[in-house]
């Protein structure tokens, strides 16, 4: 067994979910390799928890949301959330070999099943402890632009860095935004102002996702304004999407556009009624990711970037908004991708995807790559 599975292992028992003695903790792993599996069995053991396996693929999955009706889905969905309120932990390990498996199944089936399943959702966000990864692949490399082998040790630096560097730098931004009321972001084709007043700000540092490098607040929901101009392609609901371009007003979404898939935006956003709200914004700055791969618990991260996410609010930054869809849409700022300015309340706080002054500096790649 290659020895990065067991400290990758180690880190998300140990570190992200904190496991404690018989603790239950449910292992659900999508196209990863049993050794993974394995290491994490092992890894739950040694904190006395109590492993709970599922481990399935993405084409099982595609075939249930093709074959099968409300029936079968409201089912499923019982059963999961029966299953869930027994756990304390939840650690996903989610592979694919291709990211494009569910393109084929109906926009009304997708939302079906995220409808029947949004119960289950809400109760391991906001009940258990509770982390999320990706497993490298060819074809994730692939979307990297990157070889098999360089992808692989990227994805192990990535998944394994010393998360706590992070700290220091994350309390000051976060401080900072949860002292701001106006939020003005400048960059090519993007010209958007909006409140954050008295919605708290998250620091996220490894606990959650892996990877991870992110601070998270939400808009006022009626508060947003202007248009912004999304430069970092994006696969939702098995399509792809490049130069999404959003327009707000008081809050909402009034017009979408995305080329030649803009009918399919639209139909996205008009899943529910809080689709065309926006439940996230965040500023992204893990030091080792630095391009998109069309992967969202990476893109959202990228250094210099910050995603601005139509959709449900997270309820411990909570706007009221309310919806099915959380779809987190990335700009990164960086100069090699035009440049921008993010404002609080009039004062330049980051500049061509750089922090400017003290204290989320700490947060740029030069400190947290320094070591």
């Amino acid at each position: 067994m290659d020895n990065r599975y067991k400290n990758l292992a180690d880190n998300l028992t140990k570190f992200s979910t904190n496991l404690q003695r018989d603790d239950n903790v449910l292992l659900d792993i999508c196209e990863a390799p049993e050794e993974m599996a394995i290491a994490l069995i092992e890894s739950v053991r040694e904190c006395g928890a109590v492993p709970v396996l599922r481990m399935k693929t993405n084409r099982i999955s595609r075939a249930m949301s093709l074959l099968c009706d409300k029936h079968v889905f409201e089912t499923q969905a019982d059963l999961a959330l029966h299953e869930m309120k027994s756990m304390h932990a939840y650690i996903a390990i989610r592979g694919g070999n291709n990211i494009f498996e569910h393109s084929d199944v109906p926009q009304d089936k997708q939302k079906l099943v995220a409808g029947c399943m949004k119960k289950v959702l809400d109760w391991r966000v906001q009940k258990t402890k509770w982390v999320i990864l990706r497993w490298p692949s060819e074809s994730f490399a692939q979307q990297a632009k990157m070889s098999t082998e360089k992808f692989e040790n990227f994805y192990f630096d990535v998944c394994t860095m010393d998360y706590s560097r992070m700290q220091a730098g994350m309390d000051a931004l976060k401080n900072a935004m949860q002292s701001t009321d106006r939020v003005h972001i400048l960059g090519n084709g993007t010209d958007l102002t909006f409140s954050i007043k008295g919605i708290p700000a998250i620091g996220c540092g490894g606990k959650n996702n892996i990877p991870d490098g992110e601070v998270f607040t939400a808009p006022v929901k009626d508060s947003v304004n202007g248009t912004i101009s999304y430069n970092t392609p994006t696969v939702y609901q098995g399509m792809a999407f490049e130069n999404i371009v959003l327009k707000f007003n008081d809050g909402k979404i009034v017009d979408a556009q995305a080329g030649n898939k803009t009918k399919q935006l639209n139909a996205i956003l008009d899943s529910d009624e809080g689709a065309r709200y926006v439940g996230e914004f965040a500023l992204g700055f893990n030091p080792h990711i630095l391009e998109p791969m069309c992967d969202i618990l990476f893109d959202e991260k990228i250094a210099g970037s910050f995603h601005f996410t139509p959709g449900q609010a997270y309820e411990d930054a909570d706007n009221g908004n309310r919806s099915q869809i959380h779809w987190d849409l990335v700009n990164i700022q960086r100069p090699e991708y035009g440049g921008g300015e993010i404002y609080f309340d009039d004062k330049l706080i980051r500049k061509d995807g750089l922090f400017v002054f003290d204290g989320p500096d700490k947060l740029n790649p030069d400190f947290l790559l320094k070591f």
